[in-house]
């Protein structure tokens, strides 16, 4: 492995994965094929009754159902990958491979950024301007909202994937990770990349510190429009449809932020890889929970769903 040949179809990468815990294989292997099962499931759930049930068919549940398809994608882009590495105990990957997979996960990323940005907005909309609302967030607006989310992000990720993969790599093609990663890439990375780190840190900016910038200016006066309601009941009600987007926020960008923003080191690769286990697994698990169990309309619905289905047989 040198670096001349770093830009050739036929070089492999090594995912290093859990290597490092070769007895827990099988029980990691169980873990996560169980973990990925509850993913499918719980947001294909969100997806099917946010489309069937008519009393879900607002612009807050078209967001849910859209961010509940987007978590499906992105568990996909790393999830199926890692199953079948801990169940060959093979972790070779070819670049273009690599690549793809490093894109559309950043591609993904970017736009659970600007989708959760989107919410917001939504949120805001609905408690602060209240009489126009139905107006504001119209079903062609929310189409834009999330087509714009979803391509806003595509050409900046491109270029820093390839940016990052026309790097040259020496000495080692051993990626401690579970997936391709611009962290774990640029550890292989060899002569000056300062600029090119420069360049990570300045989109990891954009598209992680802009939309969540956008979310605190929404909640901000959200909840100075909550405080001002003259009930009891009205600010808890307005509160309570909130709260589930907030705890998603917190969850996504806490460990997001830590992995990409904060400085480069090799002391921590473990904690590096927890919080990416965090971000990529863990959320897309706690979404349909957390947008189930504490929204009423939600448990409603599922409810009836499941009524249907009884009463079918």
């Amino acid at each position: 492995f040198r670096a001349k040949t770093n830009l050739s179809l036929s070089l492999e990468f090594v995912l290093l994965g859990f290597s490092d815990t070769p007895k827990l294989h099988w029980f990691l292997f169980g873990i996560f094929l169980f973990i990925y099962i509850i993913i499918l499931l719980g947001n294909g759930i969100i997806i099917l009754i946010t489309r069937v049930e008519p009393t879900l068919q607002t612009p807050m549940y078209f967001f849910i159902s859209n961010f509940s398809f987007l978590e499906i994608c992105y568990v996909s882009i790393t999830l199926p990958r890692m199953l079948m590495d801990l169940f060959t105990l093979k972790g070779s990957i070819s670049f273009f491979a690599c690549a793809t997979q490093m894109c559309l996960f950043l591609i993904l990323g970017a736009t659970e950024c600007f989708l959760l940005a989107v919410m917001a907005y939504d949120r805001y909309v609905a408690i602060c301007h209240p009489l126009h609302y139905s107006v504001v967030m119209s079903h062609k607006v929310c189409t834009q909202l999330v087509v714009g989310s979803w391509v806003i992000g595509i050409p900046i990720q491109v270029g820093q994937t390839y940016q990052i993969l026309s790097l040259p790599f020496c000495e080692s093609n051993q990626i401690n990770h579970f997936f391709c990663d611009i962290p774990p890439l640029l550890k292989l990375a060899c002569g000056n990349i300062f600029v090119n780190e420069i360049v990570v840190f300045i989109f990891a900016v954009l598209i992680v510190t802009v939309p969540f910038l956008l979310i605190l200016a929404s909640y901000s006066r959200i909840i100075s429009t909550i405080f001002k309601l003259p009930s009891n009941t009205g600010r808890s009600k307005a509160f309570s449809t909130c709260s589930s987007h907030l705890i998603v926020v917190v969850l996504f960008y806490g460990s997001a932020s830590i992995t990409y923003l904060k400085p480069k080191s090799n002391k921590y690769e473990g904690t590096d890889k927890l919080l990416s286990l965090f971000y990529t697994i863990l959320t897309p698990v706690f979404n349909p929970l957390i947008y189930s169990l504490r929204n009423k309309d939600v448990t409603g619905a599922l409810k009836k769903l499941f009524t249907r289905l009884i009463l079918c047989r």
